[in-house]
């Protein structure tokens, strides 16, 4: 096991499955101690830690719904009062749910801004607030902001927001010596991204990119864990494309 995190305590909101769930996993074979939030499927969640504990990592399942700042205040307190301290926040929860403007509802367009935009600002105020100095924050956009696709207004404008946090806080955050960035991933195999699209949809997103293929959570998750080594402590405020060459 590689231990260049060891001692470090890495939240990652939505680390049930997909990207998040790879994150967890491989942070944690870093050395660090994860705790794994989700929202509604504890035994989706149950089964990162355990798959994290058999491989002779740390972690801990905590739930909450990062769309309500009581629960985000909630999962930062649980971890300190668990592992004594918060160095890395990944803010991997989010929804996707992408309709073209006459089928967008008001609580479709509030549901997306409460979790991908209001979640994501939050956890940071509790990052500022909690967080030991030299700490790493990501949050998450997406490559579609730099296309125009349909059916992705709401989802990529709450990207745009995000990506706009992250550039605006960088400054707030530097006098603690925190970094703080953005992933914007391309399409990536995951439950998020296949549910409702056609063999055929899938198949043209694959061509969309230099590779051919989709992308896998391993992709993002190798991202992000160089964004948390030492080796990445000079970029911070940037949304870094991690997407295959797609845009």
């Amino acid at each position: 096991m590689n231990m260049r995190l060891s001692g470090k305590v890495a939240i990652i909101t939505g680390a049930s499955r997909g990207i998040g769930r790879q994150a967890a996993i491989q942070l944690a074979q870093a050395g660090a101690k994860v705790v794994v939030n989700y929202s509604s499927n504890s035994a989706k969640a149950e089964e990162v830690v355990k798959t994290i504990e058999q491989a002779g990592g740390a972690a801990a399942a905590i739930r909450a719904d990062v769309s309500k700042v009581s629960e985000v205040e909630a999962l930062f307190a649980d971890t300190l009062e668990r592992f004594g301290r918060v160095d890395i926040v990944v803010n991997n929860a989010g929804i996707m749910e992408c309709k073209a403007i006459e089928d967008v509802t008001e609580d479709l367009f509030d549901r997306h801004f409460a979790i991908n935009v209001k979640g994501t600002y939050f956890a940071c105020q509790q990052a500022m607030k909690h967080m030991a100095r030299g700490g790493t924050i990501i949050n998450f956009s997406t490559s579609v902001s730099g296309a125009m696709l349909p059916a992705y207004s709401v989802y990529a404008a709450t990207k745009g927001a995000v990506e706009q946090l992250t550039r605006q806080l960088a400054k707030e955050f530097g006098p603690k010596d925190i970094v703080i960035n953005c992933i914007a991933p391309g399409q990536v195999a995951t439950e998020l991204f296949l549910n409702g699209k056609t063999p055929e949809l899938v198949d043209s997103y694959r061509r969309m990119n230099a590779f051919g293929r989709l992308g896998e959570p391993e992709d993002i998750a190798n991202a992000i864990e160089l964004l948390v080594s030492g080796k990445a402590r000079w970029i911070t405020g940037q949304t870094i494309r991690v997407n295959g060459g797609f845009n």
